[in-house]
């Protein structure tokens, strides 16, 4: 096994998580592309409450994200997991047998409930190694794209045939699974990852949610998930009335997706490589608002809005895999879990109130103005970033050692913090923990390994 690669056990458990989470985001996409449409049988359908039906499992999920991963952190990563995806099943079940846009609201929220998300990661977290960590994560991360792939696929594909109470009784089983794939799948193990890499920590919140690298992220990923979901208000109407018949319209999202997963590959090549990558991310932006622009100018050619769906999705592909990333690289040493954690809930509250915004937009401005509205959002959240780091070279590394006092862990942080390239050094003595954030081009690690070796051989 070489040492650079995921041992079996490190793939068992990024491979079985990422399916896990991907069975529960399909469940949360696949309706968006439809429900616009099949919803409207349902008593009390409006555009309002269409916006609120998507989203609202965005304001559950927000206020959950951060207590479940502290609960799972006190009471074990499985526990907390099984619970959310049983009631995350159990919202899906609510949604399907309710005959009013009320109840699927109620039902939607429900799933919101069942957050699981920083468990999973956290659980995640446990099992592999700091330098195997990232490609962990980075297969969970592939997996939620891939979901909403699938997603935009199979919902207009299986809406004709089963209906919206089909697609819901679907995500239920597949929450359902998910908690056969934990049990079963999931490696068992008594080690953890230190918590700040992984889970909220209370003291740090406030500090993080005002850091100004780190608010400019969450506001970006808080209007990127707002957008999304206010444009599948509109769009699945605008198709329909472009004469695209609903059990077709993943004719459109199906191609436009998969070359817009293969254009952004040499981008974030390029701005890893070249670090460019906050040049790119600021391109990626003007890119989306371009496509929303090019939406509320196209009336009747389908040709034209494929181009216009394929250069919005490559756009937020793009920014969907950077931020995550840019979060990690830009955190402070030691708080990655609590920033993970301030900017899922920022995600999430992007989705829900992007449901209100939408419905409310498509009432008084319609299709049109509802694009054009979304593409001035696109404009601020440009303004916003362009004062952000550049993030290209930044990597926090973890590491275990013997601190046997504060005397002991106050020396290791000087000689630490002398090495070429360490631009911060955090060390939990409770945790047996150190962090050191680098400027990753000229940071030796094994020096720093090194230190930490010598200084178990000494005695303080």
């Amino acid at each position: 096994m070489h040492v650079d690669s995921l041992n079996p056990l490190e793939k068992r458990t990024a491979i079985s998580l990422s399916l896990v989470f991907a069975l529960r985001m399909l469940g949360l996409f696949m309706i968006m592309p439809v429900f616009a449409i099949y919803g409207q049988d349902l008593v009390g359908y409006s555009p309002m409450w269409v916006g609120l039906a998507i989203g609202a499992y965005g304001l559950t999920q927000a206020l959950l994200q951060i207590p479940a991963g502290m609960l799972s952190d006190k009471y074990g990563r499985r526990p907390i997991i099984y619970i959310g995806l049983f009631i995350f099943a159990l919202g899906s079940l609510v949604a399907a047998y309710s005959e009013s846009v009320y109840g699927v609201t109620l039902g939607r929220a429900l799933q919101g409930a069942g957050a699981i998300a920083s468990a999973v990661l956290a659980l995640a977290a446990d099992v592999t190694r700091e330098e195997q960590r990232p490609k962990a994560m980075g297969m969970i991360g592939i997996s939620i794209g891939l979901a909403f792939a699938v997603s935009m696929v199979a919902g207009p594909v299986l809406a004709p045939i089963i209906g919206l109470k089909g697609l819901f009784l679907i995500t239920a089983l597949g929450a359902l699974t998910g908690i056969a794939i934990v049990h079963f799948m999931v490696p068992h193990i008594v080690t953890k990852a230190p918590r700040g890499e992984t889970v909220a920590i209370p003291a740090l919140l406030g500090q993080l949610a005002k850091n100004p690298q780190l608010l400019r992220l969450n506001l970006g990923i808080f209007i990127l998930h707002m957008a999304l979901t206010a444009m599948f208000i509109s769009l699945p109407l605008q198709l329909q009335s472009m004469h695209l018949a609903p059990q077709n319209h993943w004719h459109l999202y199906l191609p436009a997706l998969l070359i817009s997963f293969i254009l952004i590959i040499p981008m974030i090549i390029v701005a890893a490589k070249k670090e460019k990558n906050k040049q790119f991310y600021l391109f990626a932006i003007l890119l989306m608002a371009s496509s929303l622009v090019a939406m509320a100018l196209t009336e009747q050619s389908l040709t034209m809005m494929f181009f216009c769906v394929l250069l919005y999705f490559t756009a937020f592909n793009f920014l969907e895999a950077s931020l995550p990333a840019f979060i990690s690289m830009l955190s402070p040493a030691g708080a990655k879990g609590s920033a993970m954690g301030i900017y899922s809930t920022y995600q999430f509250l992007g989705a829900f109130f992007g449901g209100i915004l939408g419905g409310v937009s498509y009432k008084l401005l319609g299709n049109s103005g509802l694009f054009l509205f979304l593409a001035s959002l696109m404009l601020v959240w440009f303004f916003i970033s362009w004062g952000m780091q550049n993030p290209s070279k930044i990597r926090t590394h973890t590491l275990t050692a013997t601190i046997k006092n504060e005397r002991h862990a106050t020396q290791l942080t000087e000689q630490l913090i002398d090495l070429h390239g360490v631009l911060e050094v955090v060390i939990i003595i409770e945790e047996q923990t150190v962090y050191i954030k680098v400027n990753n081009k000229i940071f030796a690690l094994q020096a720093a390994k090194q230190i930490l070796v010598q200084a178990e051989r000494k005695d303080v």
